[in-house]
């Protein structure tokens, strides 16, 4: 009896080495992206109120610049009916309020590491204020410096974390739907079919998880709003996806990811404010899918009063070049298979024209 010797074709060492090494550099890319952003992060520039006379104005920003240099850009307000809006439009995270009864204003909503400074910074001014009345023969223990937390967090998150947490799943949720449906749903209406009935289900249980469930993301002008803007935050990164591989077939796929998830996630300051990032890359981070996302759920959970047009802008803008990359993919693929059909049968056409036969 023979027998026939199974043989497999072996993959060559250099091009095994090479794959090796490759794979190390991607994990030590991945673990630079996601450290840089907290190694290179600082406490700079954030947007403070202060609301009293130009003399008490005056002299707690030249307090504020000599203990903590360059960590707030204060804006003179009003009064204290100025300084709560601007909190609530977040154009600022906190305010002083100067006067017989002064105040440090927080919102632990908007950043509870701002928060927790701000509140140091209550009890310098407070120590700084009994030490005054001491000197005057006072008693310093009737000072008391009040602290408000003008948007609090809902007692079912109170360090804030799950807020932070859930632009991850949706950054994930949408890269996993996009690559789902690009390997296994062919043709461009039926991706497009797919891609609604995912960003639409998926929304709906996010959102029932989050806000009716888990009761994180509260949403006080609506559910309604905030369903919507998981959707688009989902259908933002999917669709781009889809829409690069219909493009560059499998390379869009990592090209789709990559920069989702290894640039844009980390620069997103879903967990920090965008000011505590090295400048620009706060800033740009809010033109991708994944700052976008952060900071519209942010939004709409605790700051129905801000101005959520960019936010929205970027989303849909993102959705929308995946739906036409889709399209200009589709059709291109079908002009080239058109024309290898009429190249593969011209041949065929010509050999099968009858030969006229010469007369005798």
């Amino acid at each position: 009896m023979s027998t026939t010797p199974i043989t497999s074709k072996r993959t060559r060492w250099m091009p095994a080495i090479a794959i090796g090494v490759g794979a190390a550099l991607v994990v030590a890319l991945i673990v630079a992206a996601f450290l840089w952003p907290t190694v290179t992060s600082s406490v700079k520039g954030i947007p403070l109120g202060v609301v009293g006379e130009p003399s008490a104005v005056a002299a707690v920003e030249q307090g504020l610049q000599q203990n903590a240099a360059g960590v707030f850009s204060t804006i003179a307000q009003g009064s204290r009916d100025d300084a709560v809006a601007f909190v609530q439009r977040r154009e600022t995270f906190g305010a002083i309020i100067t006067g017989p009864t002064p105040e440090v204003m927080i919102a632990s909503a908007a950043s509870p590491s701002v928060a927790a400074i701000l509140r140091q910074v209550a009890g310098s001014l407070q120590q700084q204020a009994a030490a005054r009345v001491a000197a005057a023969g006072g008693d310093p223990a009737s000072v008391s410096i009040a602290v408000t937390d003008v948007v609090p967090l809902v007692d079912a998150d109170p360090n804030g974390s799950a807020l932070a947490a859930v632009g991850f799943p949706l950054t994930l949720g949408g890269i996993a739907g996009g690559v789902l449906i690009s390997l296994l749903v062919a043709g461009v209406g039926r991706r497009l079919a797919a891609l609604a009935l995912f960003t639409v289900v998926s929304a709906g249980v996010v959102a029932l998880v989050t806000h009716a469930w888990f009761g994180v993301l509260p949403a006080p002008g609506g559910s309604f709003g905030l369903v919507a803007a998981i959707a688009v935050s989902l259908l933002g990164t999917a669709s781009f996806v889809v829409g690069a591989n219909a493009v560059l077939r499998t390379a869009g796929i990592a090209i789709g990811a990559g920069l989702t998830m290894l640039v844009a996630n980390p620069i997103s300051a879903a967990a920090v404010p965008v000011q505590f990032l090295a400048e620009p890359w706060g800033q740009v981070g809010q033109f991708f899918v994944p700052g976008a996302a952060a900071t519209l759920v942010r939004d709409l959970s605790y700051f129905p009063a801000a101005d959520a047009t960019r936010p929205w802008l970027v989303l849909v803008a993102w959705a929308a070049l995946g739906v036409v990359l889709s399209a200009v993919g589709h059709f291109r693929n079908r002009e080239v298979v058109h024309l290898e059909a009429i190249e593969e049968d011209a041949p065929m056409t010509r050999r099968s024209r009858p030969v006229p036969r010469a007369s005798v």
